[in-house]
């Protein structure tokens, strides 16, 4: 997530400092908290975890002229909660460069 969210960065030309999470897997709060820790980015969970199934509904919606903007179609989404990050900067940076070691001595072993 790390370098996909440091890619998206660097392709539009600003900081990413939110994030969503929606499917089975955001009902974990620590999952959660742990991603905005070490992401070090808010990420905000909607209060219906199956969003992108209503996304891309909203978004068949926005194609055929039930609403006429982005903001109109998507006004109604509620957030649950949203996880702040509270890591430190030098152990954010320190768990990145133990998991990029990891890929690293794992890259490799397989023909």
């Amino acid at each position: 997530m790390r370098d996909f969210l440091d890619t998206m960065a660097s392709d539009a030309g600003h900081p990413i400092r939110t994030i969503r999470a929606d499917g089975g897997a955001s009902r974990n709060d620590f999952l959660l908290e742990f991603q905005a820790d070490v992401l070090g980015v808010e990420v905000v969970r909607p209060a219906n975890i199956e969003a992108t199934a209503l996304g891309a509904a909203y978004l068949a919606g926005l194609a055929v002229g039930l609403w006429e903007t982005r903001e109109a179609c998507f006004a109604g989404i509620e957030a649950d909660r949203t996880f702040i990050p509270t890591m430190s900067s030098a152990e954010r940076e320190r768990l990145y460069s133990n998991w990029k070691r990891a890929i690293e001595r794992s890259s490799g072993w397989l023909e």
